[in-house]
């Protein structure tokens, strides 16, 4: 190809690369500028003092953060079986995982209803918690959803740090619980909160495992985005838009920390 046609070619390639990433953020912004017509100051004020609302956050808050505890948790050390250790059927295992990222939150929220429909699930509900159209409810579906994605992350993390630290640990006198507490967690911290904050954000923001499960009860199972899904229902567009901004602020707040973690690299 003749240095002329490489230049034209590299200008068009440039020009499509930058006008796709020019189209994304346009049509973004252009929904959430669209959504600024419906709402002021004052409505916006009014809304965010409302009891309905600040109850929908306190309990978003509450909910994410007891499921992102309980997924870390368990997610944390399976995620390093996962990494290091070799068995039959792992691969099936690790499809396994896979399955509540890629299956539709609702569908996960129904098989959790009809488990629960089950002579196991009725002696749980009967004898240790009840979950069906309880508060409960939104913690168990934001962890089905969210600790599949934990492990995930968690296991990358895990496998992108080289074990012959932990052999190096070991040759020190450490055992493999020490090595895995004093060396490995170290290394992977910065991944681990940036995990932490990902499905943190994403246990605010999920709806249809919770819905399903929990119900949609105002002041009661209330999360931010059943309180946009009831405030749809009656037709509340102004306070359902509100609280959409809200669920947008927190995203991006958690986002630019993310990033502002991440850029940071292991220390």
């Amino acid at each position: 190809m003749s240095g002329k046609a490489s230049s034209i070619t590299d200008r068009t390639f440039a020009l499509v690369s930058i006008g796709s990433l020019a189209f994304i953020i346009i049509f973004l912004l252009g929904i959430i500028i669209s959504m600024t017509s419906y709402v002021n100051p004052s409505t916006i004020a009014s809304t965010l003092t409302s009891d309905e609302v600040l109850f929908s956050i306190n309990l978003s808050i509450f909910t994410a953060t007891l499921a992102v505890a309980i997924s870390i948790a368990i997610g944390v050390p399976a995620a390093y079986a996962l990494s290091r250790t070799n068995f039959p059927g792992k691969n099936i295992i690790d499809t396994i995982l896979d399955i509540p990222i890629v299956m539709p939150p609702i569908s996960l929220g129904a098989a959790l209803l009809i488990f629960f429909s089950t002579p196991l699930g009725i002696a749980i509900r009967q004898n240790a918690i009840e979950f069906v159209f309880e508060p409960a409810g939104l913690v168990l579906a934001q962890f089905t959803v969210i600790s599949a994605l934990a492990i995930r992350l968690m296991k990358n993390a895990f496998d992108n740090i080289n074990p012959r630290y932990e052999q190096a640990a070991r040759t020190l006198g450490y055992n493999r619980f020490y090595s895995f507490i004093y060396v490995t967690l170290p290394l992977a911290r910065t991944s681990l909160l940036c995990s932490i904050i990902l499905c943190w954000a994403r246990a605010v923001g999920e709806f249809g495992a919770s819905v399903m499960l929990a119900g949609a009860t105002r002041m009661k199972t209330e999360t931010l985005p059943i309180a946009i899904f009831l405030q749809f229902g009656v037709a509340d567009v102004t306070k359902a838009v509100t609280t959409v901004f809200i669920l947008i602020a927190i995203s991006v707040t958690v986002l630019l920390l993310m990033r502002k973690i991440g850029g940071r690299g292991p220390v």
